[in-house]
């Protein structure tokens, strides 16, 4: 038995999603906001909220962030 996962949320459509930043901001502008969707989150630029936020499923999500914790994600 199969279950349908529910539809990926569109960008436009998160106008009421609740934000959060991390408290290692320091209340700047200068980092990352998230928003809890469910099953997938949303993540965008707090300095350039025009920006359409990138959608990932859950999952994604928590294992791109145990990456980034545990100092395995390197840029370049």
């Amino acid at each position: 038995m199969s279950t349908i996962p529910p539809r990926r949320p569109r960008a436009e459509e998160l106008h009421k999603a609740r934000w959060r930043k991390s408290s290692y901001s320091g209340g700047a502008n200068d980092c990352v906001e998230i928003a809890d969707l469910g099953v997938y989150a949303a993540v965008r630029d707090s300095k350039d909220l025009g920006r359409s936020p990138v959608i990932l499923g859950r999952s994604a999500l928590d294992d791109l962030l145990g990456h980034c914790t545990d100092g395995e994600a390197r840029v370049g």
